[in-house]
């Protein structure tokens, strides 16, 4: 980087002789604005997802004005390439503005343009932008042929601007609050290709009229270069709510934890159930309602309804190719079978570089991991789709209680911008919806063993009876969610295939999402590999 050209590190602004509407057009500015600014902001935005990588250097992918009157913005599409040979896209808007009032704190650069001073700033802190932002999509015509395509659904009606506020700490997009009743998602990692949330919640809501997700509001979509349709923004309705899924599972929780000492309860007493079996609440036994209470119960049931309706929603649909159900073959097998090896293999070893960071039942199963590595390996093998009866649909992809909110004992679904280690192509494929099943199975062991985890000065039982109560409370957690949900799906005809087979099916995708979490825990938490270990370690030895 050469120190002469530099301007982010000087504090006098930089100067340039043309206007504002010409900026993009020099390519000395650009070549400047790419390297020795954008770089350096980049890098320290939440929504930037390289932070393990080493930047190589930003290409200017596509530019694109959005401009009323005297009014312009530039919606910049980034290329960041990195040195191990990959690349990202990146949307980021930007505005320039002459009151320092209007200019937040985290600046992109001081300018000074045709001797007017001022910073040029991420647009979305401009409430003038956000405005206009609004007022497109609310004024969109049926259909925008131009380069940037504003979309109004039917559901959004006749609205008008009144305030608008950043959303706040989000990790990949930015969401602004408009009215307090909506919510436009700016996504800021860009795929060539519509976004899957913009779809599904599209299709969802416009077509399926499934009510327990956000309705679907309209969006913003730019036709590429290449003539391909990229995703910008989604705008949905705003559900009041009383939190996420995660954060009412772990309160639930703690009070079914704290009981174990309340009501003087013989864990070692405990009746126990069969892994995986099709429960109602009538076949859960009184002593574990008692120690459990009725209510946790009645919420699994709740959302095990929900789940079910999600996916009789997704699975029908006969005109639209996109969400039309289809039978597993040899391609499907084959792209799962490869993914899965990749995927294992990676986390094989992860395992055996942070195997020294491992104690006590967490060391205990990894070494089971590892004596039974060709066993696992087998399992992900032995995907034999001719045997297999049922359909496979579009599902949610990256199910868990984080994407679910809580509101008057109900649950509403969101964020269906599926898997996020995954390619845009991906995570389009139809898949068994027992995958989205097993995320929150997953979710649900995470949420026993974080709050035994969390809390473990509180509960007087120690840790190894405090994990055999919470593998207790799994089995008729999952049992009877599974069988709400099979019940469901089974009246609306949904086909999942037969018994053996939905199970098989389950434990396939439960081992998957407990392997693909190890990658992550070994990586950022050691002490809580614990957990997918235990997961993977119940369903090898089931």
């Amino acid at each position: 980087m050469s120190s002469q050209s530099s301007i982010s590190s000087v504090s006098s602004p930089f100067q340039f002789n043309k206007t504002w509407e010409e900026l993009l057009d020099s390519n000395d500015f650009v070549k400047i604005f790419l390297s020795d600014v954008l770089e350096d902001y980049i890098i320290k935005q939440r929504w930037y997802g390289g932070k393990g990588s080493k930047l190589k250097y930003i290409e200017l992918s596509e530019f694109f004005k959005i401009q009323q009157k005297g009014e312009v913005y530039y919606g910049l599409i980034l290329e960041v390439n990195f040195v191990e040979a990959f690349y990202q896209h990146y949307f980021l808007p930007i505005a320039f503005v002459t009151d320092e009032n209007f200019a937040p704190k985290d600046r992109i650069l001081p300018i000074e343009i045709k001797g007017q001073k001022g910073f040029i700033i991420d647009a979305i802190n401009l409430e003038a932008f956000r405005k206009l932002v609004f007022e497109r999509i609310a004024t969109a015509s049926p259909i925008d042929k131009t380069k940037v395509q504003y979309h109004k659904s039917h559901l959004f009606e006749n609205k008008v601007y009144e305030s608008s506020r950043c959303m706040g700490l989000e990790q990949s997009n930015t969401s602004l609050v408009y009215n307090d009743k909506y919510v436009l998602k700016f996504f800021r990692r860009i795929f060539a290709d519509k976004n899957p949330d913009y779809e599904m919640s599209r299709f969802l809501s416009e077509k399926k009229g499934f009510k327990n997700t956000p309705s679907y509001l309209g969006s913003i979509n730019l036709v590429d270069s290449e003539n391909v349709n990229v995703t910008i923004g989604l705008m949905q309705e705003m559900i009041p709510n009383e939190g996420d899924a995660w954060d009412y599972m772990l309160k639930e929780l703690h009070k079914v934890f704290s009981n174990l000492e309340y009501k003087n309860i013989n864990i070692d007493a405990l009746p126990n159930t069969e892994l995986y079996q099709r429960l109602t609440i009538q076949n859960i036994p009184p002593q574990i309602i008692d120690w459990a209470g009725l209510n946790l119960f009645l919420q699994v049931e709740t959302l095990a309804k929900r789940t079910a309706e999600m996916h009789i929603a997704l699975g029908s649909e006969f005109e639209e190719t996109a969400f039309t159900p289809a039978h597993y073959n040899d391609d499907y097998a084959v792209w799962l079978k490869n993914k899965m090896l990749y995927q294992f293999q990676n986390r094989l070893n992860t395992i055996e570089n942070n195997i020294h960071k491992l104690e006590g039942l967490a060391l205990e199963l990894a070494n089971e991991f590892l004596d039974k590595k060709n066993n696992i390996r087998k399992r992900f093998v032995n995907f034999d789709w001719t045997k297999l009866k049922g359909e496979r649909i579009r599902i949610h992809g990256d199910y868990h209680l984080g994407q679910v909110l809580v509101k008057d004992n109900d649950f509403y679904i969101l964020d269906f911008e599926g898997e996020p280690e995954s390619t845009i192509r991906d995570r389009k494929v139809k898949q068994p919806p027992l995958k989205d099943v097993a995320g929150l199975f997953r979710s649900f062991h995470y949420g026993i063993y974080a709050t035994i985890f969390n809390n473990k000065d509180n509960y007087p039982a120690n840790q190894e009876s405090l994990f055999k109560a919470g593998e207790i409370l799994y089995r008729y957690i999952t049992g009877l969610f599974l069988g709400t949900y099979v019940t469901e799906t089974q009246n609306a005809n949904l086909n999942l295939g037969y018994n053996q087979e939905r199970i098989f099916i389950l434990k396939y995708c439960l081992l998957e999402k407990a392997v693909y979490e190890l990658g992550y825990e070994l990586n950022s938490r050691p002490q809580w590999a614990v957990i997918p270990l235990k997961g993977i370690s119940n369903i090898i030895n089931h």
